[in-house]
């Protein structure tokens, strides 16, 4: 598809999915966010996809937030509506995907950038990159999803600090309250992530869906469930060829040729 402010390339089976608006240092606006909706169900129901890199175009940011010379235009009514399109198009359509989506984030993701961030799986940030919150400078709250997701990834009291004063961290502080999962030199950044897209891509398919299942859909529930539900899934993927294939792979000590079903 053609986007006006994303860019798409698909290189043996991996996506690098960009947000393109250097010159509004990647902010979303109302459009930037519909965009990422279609190429976000796009990607995830693609055969030839195997993996999604998100990142920024550009060195200085990852995503900045929001377009807030339109999101100033917005009434409550609108608001609600790009909130929930941005929350179930986007960040909660990336969770679902059975694809990993992993972040690159090679510098300011803040705002819906952090939100977009942290709705991805894993996530790498460059040495440079600083997160944060900041809706409350500007008199409102997290919209897409960071009051939920932000204390579920640092804890309660963590990411209140974090969202009550709107105050922006580095990459390295990222790392050690686990908002992040590594940090690089920025020009080792897109690397580390396409190995690491690598890694996830040659595993099965059907798996990884199960894996994406049980954390996320675990997560919500008090743990006898949650272990229960484990359980469930895990006797799902015995019902696959990949997992006849893995463990036979196993005992022959070769490597496994999985077919994703």
């Amino acid at each position: 598809m053609n986007y006006k402010s994303l860019l798409v390339e698909v290189t043996e089976g991996i996506a690098t999915l960009t947000v393109n608006r250097p010159e509004a240092m990647n902010a979303m606006n109302s459009s930037t966010v519909q965009e990422l909706a279609e190429a976000v169900r796009m990607l995830s129901a693609a055969s030839e996809v195997r993996a999604v890199i998100v990142t920024g175009a550009g060195t200085k940011a990852f995503i900045a937030g929001g377009d807030i010379a339109q999101l100033k235009t917005l009434d409550a009514i609108g608001a609600r509506r790009l909130a929930l399109l941005a929350q179930e198009g986007v960040c909660n359509a990336m969770e679902q995907s059975p694809k990993p989506f992993i972040a690159a984030i090679n510098g300011y993701a803040l705002g819906g950038g952090c939100e977009l961030a942290m709705s991805c799986d894993i996530r790498i940030a460059a040495d440079t990159a600083k997160l944060g919150q900041p809706e409350i400078n500007i008199g409102t709250l997290p919209g897409f999803g960071g009051s939920q997701r932000l204390p579920r990834l640092v804890g309660k009291g963590r990411a209140l600090e974090m969202i009550l004063t709107g105050e922006m961290i580095d990459a390295q502080e990222a790392w050690r309250i686990g908002l992040v999962n590594t940090v690089v030199p920025l020009e080792q950044l897109l690397p580390t992530a396409y190995a690491l897209a690598r890694k996830c891509a040659d595993k099965s398919m059907a798996a990884l869906k199960l894996c994406k299942e049980a954390v996320h859909g675990g997560l919500e529930m008090d743990l006898p469930h949650a272990c229960r539900y484990e359980a469930d899934l895990f006797a799902l993927s015995f019902a696959t060829a990949d997992q006849k294939e893995g463990m036979q792979a196993f005992l022959e000590k070769r490597k496994p040729v999985f077919t994703d079903t």
